[in-house]
């Protein structure tokens, strides 16, 4: 037979993937997941930015970072610019601030269409295990034909269920993206 719990890890962690990609994008208020994967050079060795400061919000729109060590303050506010966020760090000798700008109508439909782009490559994901799954059911010697079936109709039934879920997460981020 077929291991379901294994293909339905499979399956979840595509949807854990889609999530994280999905916290990279920015719906105009502040997040510090937009920080996620940038890295400071600190003596020499690339860090990431979570282990060097506290990321805080003061205000809905903006982000604050605080470094635990002041001399890493200049390699910080430098691997910002150099992350290409669209949002300009602001240097106060103590403390750095990300003031998220709103975001334009054209702005928001980019956005929407790279979260769309994103959750086809998860549904794309999600075919490649159905794929590789029912390769190895069709290829197991040991099943009767029946046995066959029925078990390729559950992995069908595993992949119609996560991808309405990846439906309904790019409908939920589509929402945020386009309510102002």
């Amino acid at each position: 037979m077929i291991d379901e719990n294994e293909i339905r890890n499979k399956m979840n962690k595509v949807i854990e993937t889609l999530e994280s990609r999905f916290t990279t994008i920015r719906a105009g208020r502040a997040n510090p997941n937009i920080l996620h994967g940038v890295m400071v050079e600190y003596y020499g060795v690339p860090t990431p930015i979570q282990s060097l400061a506290t990321i805080s919000i003061p205000e809905a729109r903006v982000l604050s970072i605080k470094p635990f060590d002041k001399s890493s303050l200049k390699n910080i506010e430098k691997a910002l610019y150099e992350a290409n966020l669209g949002i300009a760090p602001t240097n106060n000798g103590e403390v750095i601030m990300l003031t998220v700008p709103e975001l334009t109508g054209e702005t928001r439909r980019e956005y929407v269409k790279t979260a769309s782009t994103m959750a086809e490559e998860a549904k794309i994901a999600l075919r490649n295990i159905r794929q590789d799954e029912n390769n190895k059911i069709k290829k197991n010697e040991e099943l009767t034909e029946d046995e066959r079936d029925m078990c390729l109709e559950i992995v069908q039934e595993m992949i119609d269920k996560f991808n309405k879920i990846v439906d309904e997460k790019f409908k939920e981020k589509e929402t945020e993206l386009t309510s102002i």
